[in-house]
């Protein structure tokens, strides 16, 4: 077990190391000051304040780091940067945004939870110069707004924590899930329990204990806690096959969508879970097809039955599930990284 472990980890830093050395050589540091302001929000967003400041790092001639808590305007008009970014934004004073505007500084806004809290960042978007949306929908949205700037652009893959690891033994199943409890969750996996009872399962995630036949799982569960991206990472390369589900647009209980925004796009977690070479099995979307080929890079289902099916396939057909791993791991590193992400925004707001 050992040798095949190590074997399958060579394998996959051999696609690895490659991509991500061609990819430093690519990028270029733009001569301009960012300040960035991070969520502040901690976990679960604290990862990805992370991940954006880290990438940051390596893409401007200086970088300034804050988060929404901050007297972000003060700090604005005393350095004087080109740009101020603000990620998420609805812990943030608009107010703020409104003075360093008015000082000629150009704002922009990432929004991580589009179109969930449209409600709400309806009315945030028009204080920024440019806006950019995870949610394909969206775009839409914003110009009808009266924003005269949207871009497209999803979250992605942070490299230094989510990459092909060799986790411990005791990390390691058959059958992994992460994620919260949503509604929409629940009742599918309601439909599934049965089978994945009598597997190796690992669960992890809020909620879960709702679950019609909770008791059943309740061993292959944890419930209550939310991982740390390494931790997750060692738990999507300890299993063969991932599942990733999306939430539901018109959940009432923990959305703020009521125009009935539907959701086109991948979450991040569809970059992170292929970024640890695992085979990702994933609910679909209709944007999904632009960043993997279905079949090829990624599986998907569309009904409960669906899963199961897939799941049994893949579990005894290891050379087609590796393959699939391996090539969604490579297309990650190519082109869904935060590094592509920022590069991308870069070059929309500075283009050479």
């Amino acid at each position: 077990m050992g040798w095949e472990h190590g074997h399958w980890y060579g394998q996959c830093e051999s696609i690895l190391k490659p991509l991500l050395a061609k990819q430093e050589q690519m990028q270029g540091v733009r001569p301009i000051h960012v300040l960035f302001v991070a969520t502040g929000k901690g976990f679960p967003y604290s990862p990805i304040d992370n991940a954006i400041s880290s990438t940051l790092r390596g893409l401007v001639a200086q970088l300034t780091i804050t988060d929404a808590a901050q007297p972000v305007a003060d700090i604005a008009l005393r350095i004087r940067p080109d740009l101020v970014l603000v990620l998420d934004g609805l812990l943030f004073n608009v107010d703020q945004i409104d003075l360093i505007r008015q000082n000629g500084i150009r704002t922009a806004i990432w929004f991580t939870d589009d179109p969930y809290y449209t409600d709400i960042t309806s009315g945030i978007a028009l204080h920024y110069d440019d806006v950019f949306t995870l949610e394909l929908t969206c775009v839409e949205f914003y110009r009808n707004r009266g924003c005269n700037r949207v871009y497209y652009l999803p979250l992605g893959a942070f490299p230094t924590e989510f990459r092909p690891r060799n986790p411990a033994r005791t990390m390691r199943h058959e059958i992994c899930f992460i994620g919260s409890a949503y509604l929409n969750r629940l009742v599918f996996f309601d439909e599934v329990t049965a089978y994945l009872a009598t597997k190796d399962t690992h669960i992890s995630g809020i909620w879960w204990e709702r679950l019609r036949d909770f008791r059943l799982m309740e061993s292959k569960i944890e419930v209550g806690r939310w991982m740390e991206p390494r931790e997750t990472a060692d738990m999507y390369n300890g299993a063969k096959i991932t599942i990733n589900m999306h939430r539901a647009h018109d959940d009432e209980t923990f959305n703020s969508n009521s125009a009935g925004i539907t959701a086109a796009s991948p979450n991040p977690r569809t970059f992170e879970i292929s970024a640890c070479a695992t085979l990702q099995l994933t609910d679909i979307r209709s944007d999904l097809a632009s960043f993997y080929t279905p079949g090829v890079e990624i599986e998907t289902y569309a009904s409960p039955q669906e899963m199961v099916e897939k799941i049994k396939y893949y579990l005894t057909h290891e050379d087609e599930r590796r393959a699939i791993a391996l090539r969604g791991l490579a297309r990650t590193m190519r082109e869904h990284t935060y590094a592509r992400r920022l590069d991308l925004m870069l070059s929309i707001l500075y283009p050479i």
